[in-house]
């Protein structure tokens, strides 16, 4: 059976700084949510702990504020018998690979979310002045203190927007190049991880952006996951209504490319919150 379109696990609210879009609110998302037949949606605005301190003591603005005091503002979410709304976070890491959330508060989420790509946040996740070629080496180290950090909640914790243009935004060719720079070798072990921790994989790309041969190049890290057997999971990242709208499509596009089945979906476990 084809991978069924029932769920997006990566959306921002406007309580995030970076998604100020005053339709962007849960009662929206949940109505969008019910028009297109999702079954489960979650919540995951920026989140970084106000107990753990960040290297240097500097967070970059999209954190800087967003502990769980702004967070949970969104209580209580809006349910339906349609659509169950979960409470989350996307968390981060610094460059020092510490991630934002502490064991004791990783129980209030349903489901986190990690990104290996944030490296577009100066002072926080990169030094200044990194190569291309250290962009790679960063992108596999982050990866590899995800996958090992013990914090994490098997069964809840999902590996947001892998391949994403923020991994060296200066250039839009240059994403691609760091990517094209990580070993085949380095990947399967590091799916390989992921299936043992139980973490899903997030599919999050916009493909209309891509030329067909551009596409081979975000797609070979889903590919490998897929032969390593990890489980995918749908993620819009939407942070504005607009991007709402556009979430279907690439959702319906993704699960074409990598010819998924039903049995390649990640569910999570999700918390009681």
């Amino acid at each position: 059976m084809r991978f069924v379109i029932d769920h997006d696990y990566h959306l921002h609210s406007n309580l995030s700084p970076c998604a100020q879009d005053p339709l962007q609110t849960p009662e929206n998302m949940l109505k969008w949510a019910e028009r297109n037949g999702l079954k489960e949606i979650c919540l995951t605005d920026h989140f970084w702990d106000e107990d753990v301190k960040p290297l240097n003591g500097y967070l970059s603005g999209t954190y800087r504020n967003n502990g769980y005091a702004q967070n949970s503002k969104a209580f209580p979410l809006p349910q339906s018998e349609k659509t169950a709304f979960h409470f989350g976070c996307e968390g981060e890491m610094d460059f020092a690979f510490r991630i934002g959330i502490t064991s004791a508060r990783m129980k209030d989420m349903a489901f986190v979310i990690i990104p290996t790509t944030h490296m577009h946040m100066r002072r926080m996740t990169v030094p200044e002045g990194i190569t291309l070629e250290q962009r790679a080496v960063l992108f596999t180290h982050r990866f590899n203190a995800l996958l090992n950090s013990p914090i994490l909640p098997a069964g809840r914790t999902g590996i947001a927007h892998l391949v994403c243009s923020l991994i060296a935004p200066e250039h839009w060719e240059d994403h691609l190049r760091v990517l094209e720079m990580v070993p085949d070798s380095v990947l399967y072990h590091q799916f390989r991880r992921a299936k043992e921790r139980n973490f899903g994989v997030e599919l999050n790309i916009e493909m209309k952006k891509y030329s067909s041969e551009e596409l081979q190049t975000v797609l070979r890290p889903f590919l490998i996951a897929k032969e390593c057997g990890c489980k995918f999971y749908l993620g819009s990242d939407a942070h504005t209504h607009a991007e709402l709208d556009r979430a279907m499509e690439n959702f319906h596009r993704m699960v074409g490319a990598l010819d998924l089945s039903e049995d390649q979906k990640y569910h999570p476990s999700f918390g009681e919150v």
